[in-house]
């Protein structure tokens, strides 16, 4: 008979000997992921960029090399969960304020609302940017240890995700998705571009940003076929995609928060809505309360993270537009708009 001892010790030999060639695995199969990566990613036809990087085309879609880098590893190591919630954007469409309420909706039990995490940081460091966060630790492992339920966000096209988040009926993966009239887009992009921009680089003129936004060359475009990859489905599969619009969740942003806590299973109970706790979310996440944080107010960049705070604020409007496109420009893009979005039964109006 073994003793006691004698079993311990080889059931942590057995442990650790299991432990290092699982990790042999991964790192066998991470480096097929980058091998692959280096070989495709020279062969894929380029377009300039809004700042400093190139943009590819990928699958239909123009990305940084980094974005295609987050996206195959998604492909090929990301293990979805059934509990899994995904925060998707096409960029400058509400991502930030998007995050905000998706976390305050499921974490409104968890935090008092005069003492809320939203107030001390910055929505993109509540909510993980999924295909960021795996490109940066060359990895799906810090991921894969989240808690159940995992919050995360991502700008990436639906159709990008592999097949057993997308195509499966019966996973419970659930996408909230929001989506801007392109005009509003165009326009706030162009700002956040120029923000983005090193010095020593001339701004990005408004008409070279309108040419390549109405040819589809933008960071995860074009923008027509991002949204028509969530509407569609979203269509096909009502429980797993809900599509919102950013006018109708500043139009009415109580019957959104309702929406939006309904489809993830978390509906507000009458105890909650007599205590006001959905007026208490649209207040804590409106464009005036998160652009008044001091956390949000910071203008830090650095190399390594070009982005501060406050460049995720300008106005949060509807409409703003109409102050910097010409009236051809807006005739153009509704004109685009409306040719992709053709009896699709989707529309911004």
């Amino acid at each position: 008979m073994i003793s006691s001892n004698l079993a311990s010790s080889f059931a942590m030999e057995n442990s650790k000997f299991f432990g290092i060639q699982k990790e042999l695995e991964l790192n066998e199969g991470y480096q097929k992921t980058y091998k692959k990566m280096d070989e495709l990613l020279p062969t894929l036809p380029r377009s300039k960029g809004w700042w400093l990087d190139q943009l590819l085309q990928y699958q239909g879609f123009w990305l940084s090399n980094h974005g295609i880098r987050g996206s195959m590893l998604i492909d090929d190591h990301f293990n979805p969960r059934p509990t899994d919630i995904i925060v998707a954007t096409s960029p400058k469409c509400g991502t930030t304020w998007l995050r905000a309420l998706v976390f305050s909706i499921i974490n409104r039990n968890s935090f008092d609302f005069n003492n809320h995490p939203l107030s001390k940081a910055n929505p993109r460091d509540l909510v993980h940017f999924l295909e960021a966060h795996i490109r940066g630790d060359r990895s799906t492992v810090s991921i894969d240890g989240l808690l159940s339920p995992r919050l995360l966000s991502t700008h990436l096209p639906y159709s990008l995700f592999p097949k057993c988040m997308t195509d499966d009926a019966s996973s419970a993966c659930r996408f909230v998705y929001i989506c801007r009239d392109p005009k509003d887009v165009l326009v706030s992009k162009w700002h956040f571009a120029n923000k983005l921009r090193p010095k020593e680089l001339p701004p990005l003129p408004l008409e070279e940003a309108f040419e390549l936004f109405s040819n589809g060359v933008s960071h995860y475009g074009p923008f027509w076929d991002h949204v028509l990859g969530y509407w569609k489905a979203s269509l096909e599969w009502p429980k797993k995609v809900l599509c919102l619009k950013y006018e109708d969740v500043k139009k009415e942003p109580s019957g959104c928060v309702r929406k939006v806590a309904e489809f993830l299973g978390v509906p507000f109970s009458p105890e909650e809505e007599k205590k006001g706790i959905v007026e208490e979310i649209v207040k804590l996440c409106s464009f005036e309360s998160l652009s008044n944080q001091d956390v949000n107010k910071s203008d830090t960049r650095s190399r390594e993270n070009p982005m501060s705070n406050s460049d995720f604020f300008r106005k949060g409007e509807v409409g703003d537009w109409v102050n910097h496109l010409s009236p051809q420009m807006s005739e153009i893009l509704d004109k685009i708009t409306e040719q992709k979005f053709r009896g699709t039964g989707f529309s911004f109006h």
